[in-house]
């Protein structure tokens, strides 16, 4: 496969920096926007609030970031030296990119979608709908575990641990040789 040289390189680690600030920046604003809910007293604006959580959701932040980091993180894996498995701080930058995206479309998504569908039918009666409350909780909390370990992931990135250390030759010391067996 042929790799990027040092100008394709940057182009692609804009990109996937770029990609990377919507998910995690997207998602800590779908967290902050849960508080606006604290002294609703209008259905509408319940309703609104919870549309605008699904609008940046899915259409314009987060999900775009999510599928650029990870295409952006497979050009990198394709087209560089680091590879997919290389590191072990690839193979989690990995496990945690495909575990994020697929727990937020299977759970995430869909709880914030019930949440609207049932606000837009109940109003201010969904605050006390305990299908619209568990979905609440449950995004919550796991979309804000989720950005925890997003974030977490970040800082893998950038230090980069469990890289297998290099010898240096100033520290390199000759295995003793045994004089009695020469």
């Amino acid at each position: 496969m042929p790799k990027l040289k040092a100008k394709g390189l940057q182009w692609l680690k804009g990109f996937h920096l770029l990609a990377v600030s919507c998910w995690i920046g997207g998602a800590v604003s779908l967290i902050s926007l849960y508080f606006l809910k604290s002294g609703v007293s209008d259905g509408a604006v319940l309703y609104g609030i919870n549309q605008s959580l699904h609008h940046v959701d899915m259409s314009i932040v987060v999900v775009p970031g999510a599928i650029g980091c990870l295409l952006t993180g497979l050009a990198y894996s394709l087209f560089s030296n680091w590879g997919f498995f290389k590191h072990t701080w690839l193979t989690v930058k990995w496990v945690v990119t495909l575990s994020a995206i697929l727990f937020g479309t299977f759970f995430l998504g869909p709880w914030e979608s019930a949440m609207m569908d049932i606000s837009g039918k109940l109003g201010m009666a969904s605050l006390g709908n305990s299908a619209y409350l568990y979905n609440q909780k449950m995004n919550l909390f796991f979309g804000t575990l989720q950005v925890v370990l997003l974030m977490v992931t970040l800082f893998i990135s950038i230090f980069k641990p469990w890289r297998a250390k290099k010898k240096s030759a100033a520290n390199w010391n000759p295995p003793e040789i045994d004089n009695k067996s020469v």
